[in-house]
């Protein structure tokens, strides 16, 4: 009998016989994806979620299910082949024209657990009945081995879960998690995790908690410098190490972002590394904080928020998974490999794209929607730079700027006079919506072919955003960062 060693080499082997012959990512997605190297190294994935490409090499089936709003019709995205990308084109045909929101995230190993809108913890959602908002399903475009894609856009707001799922760890149970997630969308509160969970909704007991989690909130545990940062939610505290507060844990600074955390009797360890090349980098290896050994997970799923339905975080998922089993580093190193192989990119290749702010290079400030409001007709105006959702801005593929998901940086009423005010509004995809952002420094409003201007020249906070005629200077003079 071959043993668990030798199928991890052979799938390394496959790996590696790619990368030197010269396969392209779409052929190694198909000859062997993640969740069959887990397998191989006998941790096998009870959970796979991912709205980019198959994470099993044969898999043939769905991998999201969105919901249009002209007509309240659903599909499910499937591959463009075995073990390949999505199917995005069949997202955008059926999208077209309307608003679309992602429904379902499809478990791919076989146990039914699929993720759907997360209903009221201890902490309601902003949906009726106190249940999570969806996704929308156009607001993080990127491409995966060339091919057009969707990842999850987690607004404050938005939030998965599963409390009835078949074979995930509970109580003192070994396994390992994984997420691929977008490097520059995040803030710094509770809590954009992804992983196993309470079954009750309720932060009533430490230990009941095991996730991913990708941000920079310091309350209670936090790393070097200013974030992001990968570390764990166990409940009663997200941990960057073995203790409350501070651990060595570096800020993240990689456009996409594999995270890691896995846990067995006494022992876990967070990783992390860039999801577009180089291998994996061990944050923490060691012992259970005090008062969380043993664990008394409980095997619920979550996306998107903390276990007792914490609502605030944001940041935006494009694959991820959980295991049973406490995976070995050189399994994982495979895996990071498979990931590094798909071919993550921004849409059009530009880094960065998704999540960004807009600073202003004459007055160091950066364009935000006031007070953090969604009201449409809402004018944008200077800020000081800092890390909060409505400052953070997606480029896209079709030029609009969008801000919380599923509005749109807009000139007010098609306007296209000198001193148009640019304001936010439901994203539409008309002309006053699309913006080209050159390499000069200007964005300028495709209908009106007027320059986006802080008024005046101003540059203190609080100055108000316009249109003006293109000139050249400071004021005009933009920089999309992350």
């Amino acid at each position: 009998m071959t043993s668990r060693y030798g199928h991890l080499a052979a799938a390394a082997a496959t790996l590696f016989a790619l990368a030197v012959g010269g396969g392209t990512p779409a052929a190694q997605a198909a000859t062997t994806g993640p969740c069959d190297i887990y397998a191989a190294g006998g941790t096998p994935c009870v959970a796979a979620h991912s709205t980019t490409r198959a994470l099993y090499g044969t898999y043939n089936g769905p991998l999201y299910q969105v919901k249009r709003s002209s007509d309240s019709a659903v599909r499910d995205i499937g591959v463009l082949s075995a073990g390949g990308a999505a199917d995005a084109a069949a997202q955008d045909s059926f999208c077209a024209g309307t608003r679309c929101l992602v429904t379902v995230l499809y478990d791919q190993s076989g146990r039914g657990n699929h993720l759907t809108q997360a209903p009221p913890g201890t902490w309601p959602g902003p949906a009726p009945g106190g249940w999570d908002n969806l996704a929308d399903a156009t607001a993080a475009p990127i491409t995966v081995g060339g091919h057009k894609a969707y990842g999850v856009f987690i607004a404050p707001g938005t939030g998965y879960r599963n409390n009835k799922t078949n074979g995930v760890a509970t109580g003192d149970q070994p396994e390992g998690i994984y997420a691929v997630v977008d490097g520059v969308h995040y803030n710094n509160w509770c809590c954009f995790d992804y992983g196993n969970a309470q079954t009750t909704n309720k932060a009533d007991a430490p230990a009941i908690m095991e996730t991913v989690y990708f941000g920079a909130d310091r309350q209670w545990g936090y790393g070097d410098g200013t974030g992001p940062w990968v570390m764990a939610d166990l409940e009663w505290g997200l941990f960057s190490g073995v203790n409350a507060g501070h651990n060595p844990n570096p800020s993240v600074n990689h456009r996409f972002v594999t995270a890691v955390v896995k846990g067995e009797p006494n022992h876990w360890a967070i990783r992390s590394g860039n999801a577009q090349s180089g291998g994996l980098s061990t944050v923490f290896d060691g012992p259970r904080p005090n008062g969380y050994h043993p664990m008394k997970k409980q095997g619920a799923i979550l996306l998107g928020i903390g276990g007792d339905n914490s609502v605030s975080g944001a940041g935006t998922f494009y694959e991820g998974v959980l295991t049973a089993g406490y995976p070995s580093n050189a399994t994982e190193e495979t895996v990071q490999a498979n990931i590094t192989a798909a071919g993550y990119a921004p849409p059009g290749g530009g880094n960065p794209q998704q999540g960004v702010q807009i600073a202003g290079s004459g007055s160091g400030r950066c364009v935000e929607v006031p007070n953090g409001s969604t009201a449409n007709g809402t004018q944008v105006q200077l800020a000081d730079c800092r890390s909060v959702d409505a400052q953070r801005w997606t480029y896209t593929a079709d030029r609009k700027l969008q801000v919380y998901g599923t509005k749109c940086l807009d000139a007010t009423g098609q306007g296209t006079a000198n001193g148009t005010r640019v304001i936010i509004w439901d994203c539409h995809g008309q002309a006053n919506q699309q913006w080209t952002v050159g390499s000069n420094g200007t964005i300028t409003g495709v209908q009106s072919g007027l320059c986006l201007d802080a008024d005046g020249g101003g540059t203190a906070a609080g100055t108000k955003i316009i249109l003006w005629p293109c000139h050249g200077g400071a004021n005009q003079q933009w920089t999309l960062r992350g």
